[in-house]
């Protein structure tokens, strides 16, 4: 099933998030996860992004390796991850987000990190990453803490951006105005 991806504006990226249980069914939402993101071209995708308020996301590089070619393919379903360490040393990558369409921004964050997470069988897996595995990871553990790419910007380029997230917001307002007042008829 392919989620619809929430967009900036919507409170549920703003809400605090279960773990994934056993009982949760980590197989049939990784499946969903994984077919949104291949649909919507981006590499990564957190849960609460497609409305699922559960600690988990995806990680697919391969739209990011056809482009640059240094970039190894790298695809992973995280459950219930946690950061154990950051790096002291930071650098710049130019962020988007499926949630905030249209706005590329750079984002200083670790270059190393030491991550704990359950893969699918809720096996507990520990390791670091480095680059791109490191920034993409963190990107999306950020979405997990109710924290967007823009809230990691200076004050500044937000208020810059202010415009540009009304519209976002807007265009959210309506399209879900408009579905309700459809599901009525």
């Amino acid at each position: 099933m392919i989620f619809l991806i929430l967009k900036y504006g919507s409170p549920i990226l703003r809400k605090q998030l279960g773990k994934v249980t056993e009982e949760d069914n980590a197989i049939q939402l990784s499946g969903n996860l994984f077919e949104t993101l291949k649909k919507e071209g981006g590499i990564g995708l957190a849960a609460p992004q497609a409305g699922v308020l559960k600690r988990a996301f995806v990680i697919d590089t391969s739209s990011m390796i056809e482009d640059i070619k240094e970039f190894e393919k790298f695809e992973q379903f995280f459950l219930n991850p946690e950061i154990l360490w950051k790096s002291p040393d930071e650098i710049y990558f130019q962020e988007g987000c499926l949630s905030i369409p249209g706005i590329y921004e750079d984002v200083l964050r670790a270059d190393k990190i030491t991550v704990s997470y359950f893969d699918i069988n809720f096996n507990r897996i520990e390791e670091e990453f480095d680059g791109l595995k490191a920034w993409i990871f963190q990107h999306e553990y950020d979405h997990l803490e109710g924290i967007l790419f823009i809230d990691r910007l200076s004050h500044l380029k937000r208020k810059l951006l202010t415009r540009k997230l009304n519209k976002i917001k807007n265009l959210k307002t309506k399209q879900h105005g408009s579905k309700t007042s459809n599901s009525k008829n």
